[in-house]
């Protein structure tokens, strides 16, 4: 169910490129951008729970491991984020293919061991899909995609320090672009098409807690974005459990910070039972 939509904007030149993104119950939010960036900013509601705003907004430079401020570019283009079980922050980064954890977006960013063989994937098609699982491990999806129609992907202890290899199947043209684990098992996955006569178009597939023990994950479709609808280059997946058990779902999209695209905050609300009868 759609719950509300923002077009973000700021006169700082800095904001913009998001991609990686957390929700808490709460309403907070985080987000990385593909600039060497962090916002956060909590959800305004109103009485009927539709997305009417933002406050607080914060952004803030991310920091290596020496606290120096990263560079955008090859050495700042942040793509994914995921809350670790101690609560700290893993952000997975392209073009210079790592993994960086942080204390908070305020302290530096230390190495975390990474899946094998991502130092291999194409410069701008590395780990767009990052997320932690109910049961702690992580799920890791480059968004490169081979000529048999699936990318790499990886499930991982929660300190990274073991990584076993799948394959993920996304639908037809698409690629994967970020990851959420739901509190029951599984994870919800987007997917992004670009096409230069349709444009963006996005997909929410759901990979059951089953799926993940197959060496290739196939995910199903619950729902896609396409013009008419708000459909732009959705990057960041993000959920949350709701008060009622149900789950907010929220995407955020990248501008490219291209004054052709928006930087736009989507909120959708799912019920369990369009999980239970998927």
């Amino acid at each position: 169910m759609f719950r509300g939509a923002l077009a973000l904007a700021a006169p700082d030149r800095a904001f913009g490129g998001f991609s990686g993104l957390l929700l808490e119950p709460d309403g907070a939010i985080l987000a990385v951008t593909d600039q060497a960036h962090w916002l956060s900013a909590r959800l305004q509601r109103d009485p009927e729970e539709r997305l009417v705003g933002l406050d607080g907004a914060t952004l803030l430079p991310m920091r290596d491991s020496n606290g120096r401020r990263l560079s955008a570019g090859r050495e700042g283009d942040a793509e994914a984020l995921a809350r670790l079980p101690d609560g700290r922050l893993l952000v997975a980064f392209e073009r210079w293919h790592r993994l960086r954890v942080f204390d908070s977006p305020k302290g530096p960013g230390l190495p975390f061991p990474a899946p094998p063989g991502i130092a291999a994937l194409p410069p701008n098609a590395g780990l767009e899909s990052l997320t932690a699982l109910a049961d702690g491990r992580l799920l890791a999806i480059a968004e490169a995609v081979a000529e048999d129609g699936t990318a790499p992907a990886w499930i991982g202890s929660g300190d990274g320090r073991a990584w076993v290899e799948r394959r993920y199947r996304p639908s037809p043209d698409f690629a994967a672009v970020d990851a959420a684990g739901l509190p029951g098992g599984g994870a919800l996955v987007l997917e992004r098409r670009a096409s230069l006569l349709a444009g963006f178009s996005c997909r929410v597939a759901w990979l059951p807690a089953r799926a993940l023990e197959l060496p290739e994950l196939a995910p199903r479709v619950l729902a896609e974005l396409a013009a008419p609808l708000l459909a732009d280059n959705y990057e960041g997946l993000a959920v949350a459990e709701a008060a009622d058990g149900a789950l907010d779902v929220l995407l955020v999209s990248d501008d490219n910070f291209s004054f052709l695209q928006r930087n736009l905050l989507v909120l959708f609300r799912l019920e369990r039972l369009a999980l239970a009868s998927s």
